[in-house]
């Protein structure tokens, strides 16, 4: 087997603008379940865990990731928010830098079933320095 499809929620999407920390487009595919872990395993994707997230991957890539609808339009222009669900087709890369080697997931396509749309709000007002600090 050299891809898996798995149902996850998005989570810190990076799709059209990378990540300032790791200078990749990249995402966090997250509540995966028992099977999609155990698929992710057989592959040698290591899955990790964290409170808030459950079973989780982070896909990383040095190219803007291409998201779809159920109707394989691709969503573009809309911030796509923590919490959308999604299947994606999943495989792997075998990676070596210096003494180190791994294997990394990488995304072949991602479907958002349900949307969440990211809001950022309102811009901050300026404190004024009478304002009662709670």
């Amino acid at each position: 087997m050299e891809r898996v499809k798995i149902r996850a929620e998005v989570m810190w999407p990076y799709f059209d603008r990378v990540n300032d920390y790791t200078g990749k487009y990249q995402v966090d595919l997250a509540q995966l379940s028992d099977p999609a872990v155990k698929a992710l395993e057989e592959l040698g994707i290591n899955v990790n865990n964290k409170e808030g997230k459950g079973n989780f991957i982070t896909c990383k890539s040095t190219k803007p990731i291409h998201v779809f609808d159920k109707t394989g339009e691709q969503i573009e222009g809309i911030p796509v928010g923590n919490g959308s669900k999604a299947v994606a087709m999943i495989s792997f890369y075998d990676w070596a830098y210096g003494a180190k080697k791994g294997r990394s997931p990488s995304l072949k396509k991602l479907v958002i079933e349900e949307l969440i749309t990211y809001d950022a709000g309102d811009a901050p007002v300026a404190l004024d320095d009478d304002d009662e600090v709670l």
